[in-house]
């Protein structure tokens, strides 16, 4: 069935069924109607006149005794009263005999703007008395003793933040100044809401920002790459940096760092022992070596290129703070010079933030 707006919500009313037994008068039911116009009721099929029933809280007592019959009394509920709800006096009515002079009387409490005042039952206007404690009414002239001083007070409560209860639960309702204790939404003054475990997609329009610390392990967190072409060379076996470097600074001390090294110009210069042996570290320390000996074992006065050296690592530097990567080289088994980045070729370093 089509529909304009939103779909329709609809339950059935609620019906309690006696047996007749042609002397009982008295029934009892499950709810309390507010009164007689508040359920319909029938008898073998025939709907009774209110005149002819009445109700006191869940007991309905006929003005007759229905005749005998299995189930032949139906009462449904057209409306009953809120439960669970605090009853709450909203119009009191307070005498008072004054004493010779009084002009302060106390009464119970009233919503300012809500109170009448009568002077042996003459009402006085606004100008000759003071109400704006909620509790106290001050006359502007005192009172001759036996005056009859007569309050009749008011409080105003509000509606706006009731809920409609459909078949046990609420939807499409709108709070204006909610405090929701169970399920948790977390704090709305910024707009965030946690416990959230999903949102329809038609809802999410916008730049929407998701907290990194909500996604899934294995989510690349972020990325930062750098590069250099810059020549460096060595003839010594001693560690040397190779120019390619970079910074991350990890959201979580849990997370993973995947650093992938692609190290071009690998070149040796000609001796058959002198090779390119290359390392990955983090700060200080040494995280991998990822070539042994590259462009070596060839023959007497050959130089050797190999181009590029690719390579990854996975890293937990279990911490927060800013952490640097880079590669370092040195001339292995040989006397010759060794290379990165010969002739200007482009090495790349890059670190992603895996979560964990």
């Amino acid at each position: 069935m089509s529909y304009i707006g939103n779909q329709p919500l609809s339950s059935a009313f609620l019906t309690d069924t006696f047996s007749g037994n042609n002397s009982t008068t008295a029934f009892t039911m499950t709810v309390a109607p507010a009164n007689t116009s508040s359920c319909i009721v029938a008898v073998t099929g025939v709907l009774q006149d209110p005149s002819t029933y009445s109700v006191s809280g869940t007991t309905l007592t006929f003005s007759a005794a229905p005749p005998t019959g299995t189930s032949n009394i139906s009462v449904r509920y057209l409306g009953i009263p809120a439960s669970g709800v605090t009853t709450t006096a909203y119009r009191t009515v307070t005498d008072a005999t004054a004493t010779a002079g009084q002009t302060t009387f106390s009464i119970p409490s009233y919503t300012v703007g809500y109170v009448d005042v009568f002077r042996n039952g003459v009402r006085l206007p606004a100008a000759d008395y003071t109400a704006t404690s909620g509790t106290t009414v001050v006359l502007s002239n005192g009172c001759t003793a036996g005056d009859t001083v007569t309050t009749v007070s008011f409080f105003v409560s509000s509606v706006l933040n009731a809920i409609q209860q459909y078949n046990g639960s609420s939807t499409n309702q709108t709070l204006t100044s909610p405090t929701m204790t169970s399920p948790a939404l977390g704090t709305p003054a910024s707009g965030v809401m946690t416990n959230v475990t999903s949102v329809p997609a038609a809802q999410l329009t916008g730049a929407q920002a998701i907290p990194k610390s909500t996604l899934p392990t294995g989510s690349v967190l972020q990325v930062v790459n750098a590069s250099t072409s810059s020549q460096v060379s060595t003839a010594s076996s001693a560690y040397l940096d190779t120019g390619l470097t970079a910074t991350i600074t990890p959201t979580s001390a849990t997370s993973k760092i995947l650093v992938v090294v692609d190290q071009s110009g690998v070149y040796a210069d000609g001796n058959n022992n002198t090779g390119v042996d290359l390392f990955i570290y983090r700060g200080a320390t040494q995280l991998a070596k990822i070539g042994g000996r590259v462009a070596g074992d060839k023959a007497s006065g050959v130089s050797m290129s190999i181009g590029s050296v690719t390579s990854n690592y996975l890293d937990s530097p279990a911490t927060t703070s800013a952490t640097t990567y880079k590669t370092q080289f040195l001339a292995g088994s040989g006397t010759n010079s060794a290379y990165v980045q010969v002739y200007s070729a482009l090495s790349t370093i890059t670190l992603m933030e895996i979560a964990a």
